[in-house]
């Protein structure tokens, strides 16, 4: 019986603004390492006996990072599934455990959020391993990591009677909501009570057979958008009106405390972290003599037990005790380490303002490569714009803008109009408003050039396509 792992691409990328985006959560950022908390989670799979590739739930906007950052770990997804909307976990699983059962009836589910932090991998291995037997009986297994503080921030689980021998295994209980801290307290005196960490093993038939008694309508709709999904590339696209009608509920709520068959995999050596606020990323970091963590160009007299991150400029601090500092092309987040739950303020703030900077990242990321805004002023802006190897931009015109075109380095085949030209570096063209225009590297390294937008409107969906590699029909 194959194991399909399900890797949950979603967030909102609040809790670790600014470096976490709405369009770049956490999933997507080397936080811990040299792979990014998606790529360590694909890698991760790689000791699991009868592991399938990989199927991935992420959005429309995501859709092309998540699928980079695979290619570049090696991973090849079975599927990559594109919700419509958000609809939380259990629609989501839902959609996962149809899509496996096409190319299995018997599959295995081993749901997996992208954005957690396993630091003991053996450990993990070890308990997918125990885990499997119990899912393909028909339990609907989840996995507790044994509290080591009386945290607050996470739901628990209360375990219920063993299940079998070894101790390891047991019956749900109860689903509790995140404690205070007195609540906590006792949970952890308790000794019963366990972290739910929002990982899964079920078998996919079992869960779509509990789905249909307790909540028949997203069984219902999760069957139609699969149904009548379409293929686009790499990626399937459910149906949107379908998934449209999914209600909105986390898989917990909609079938884990209500079956009878919730099991719990208790693990106390995962070195598990969900990573929920940079407090909580600072735990996990190595620190220096004076409890602090400097990541990046980072200058520090007299500071005690922080996390400072420069991720582009030089950062000093003098004095400080306790704080958060980090720092990214167009913000700077500064906290008192206790208080850094409330950098949701901010993001909604920033939100409220109908400011990009909740949103997105200066430097953005496309199918074809990247930019980077460097400047700008009233009918001007300057981008760094760097094209992968082999890519291309989509042949296109703008009604508003004409553009200058500065190779930096590697080589250009530009499009303009009915010329075919090729530039290296140093070299450069001029795109008049209105001309269809498309750039291409051929080449084997990255090709960067220098972008100078000019006219009346300069914003990135003034682009009309007429041919596109990835299947785009607006934005950049």
């Amino acid at each position: 019986m194959n194991i399909y792992p399900v890797v949950l691409c979603g967030g909102s990328g609040t809790r670790l603004w600014p470096m976490s985006r709405g369009g770049y959560p956490k999933q997507y950022l080397k936080l811990t390492g040299d792979q990014t908390l998606v790529q360590q989670t694909v890698l991760r799979l790689r000791g699991i006996a009868r592991a399938a590739d990989p199927i991935v739930i992420t959005n429309d906007e995501q859709r092309f990072v998540v699928a980079e950052q695979l290619r570049q770990s090696g991973v090849t997804p079975s599927s990559i599934v594109l919700e419509p909307y958000s609809r939380n976990t259990a629609p989501a699983i839902a959609v996962a455990a149809l899509v496996a059962m096409r190319q299995s009836p018997d599959a295995l589910l081993l749901v997996l959020p992208s954005d957690h932090l396993i630091a003991n991998e053996a450990a993990f291995v070890h308990a997918v391993d125990a885990a499997a037997p119990v899912a393909a009986d028909g339990h609907l297994v989840t996995f507790g990591i044994q509290p080591t503080e009386p945290h607050t921030g996470y739901g628990y689980i209360r375990r219920g009677e063993a299940l079998g021998t070894g101790g390891r295994v047991h019956a749900v209980a109860a689903f509790v909501e995140k404690p205070d801290l007195r609540t906590a307290e006792q949970f952890l005196a308790d000794g019963r009570f366990v972290w739910n960490s929002g990982m899964f093993m079920l078998k996919a038939s079992a869960y779509m057979d509990e789905l249909r008694i307790h909540q028949p309508d997203i069984a219902r709709q999760a069957e139609a958008s699969v149904e009548l999904a379409e293929r686009d590339n790499d990626f399937l696209r459910l149906h949107k009106a379908s998934f449209a009608d999914c209600p909105n509920v986390s898989v917990d709520y909609a079938v884990m405390e209500k079956t009878a068959r919730a099991a719990v995999i208790v693990t106390n050596e995962l070195g598990w972290n969900d990573i929920g606020s940079w407090e909580a990323l600072a735990k996990v970091s190595e620190q220096d003599d004076f409890g602090n963590v400097a990541i990046g160009d980072v200058l520090a007299e007299s500071v005690t037990n922080s996390y400072m991150r420069a991720e582009h400029r030089m950062v000093a601090a003098i004095g400080l005790d306790n704080v958060v500092i980090v720092e990214t092309a167009d913000a700077v987040l500064v906290a008192h380490r206790d208080r850094v739950q409330d950098v949701k303020k901010i993001v909604e703030r920033l939100n409220a303002s109908g400011r990009r900077e909740s949103v997105t990242h200066r430097r953005e990321q496309r199918p074809w490569g990247s930019y980077e805004g460097i400047d700008q002023g009233d009918r001007f802006q300057v981008k760094r714009i760097i094209v992968n190897s082999g890519a291309q931009l989509s042949l296109q015109m703008h009604h508003h803008r004409a553009e200058h075109w500065i190779v930096v380095k590697g080589t250009a085949i530009v499009t303009n109009g009915d010329e075919e030209i090729m530039l290296s570096e140093n070299q450069s063209t001029y795109i008049p408003l209105g001309v269809t225009h498309r750039l291409r590297n051929p080449g084997r390294i990255p090709l960067e050039l220098i972008e100078v937008q000019s006219g009346a409107y300069l914003g990135e969906d003034d682009i009309v396509r007429f041919e596109d590699t990835y299947g785009r029909t607006k934005g950049a």
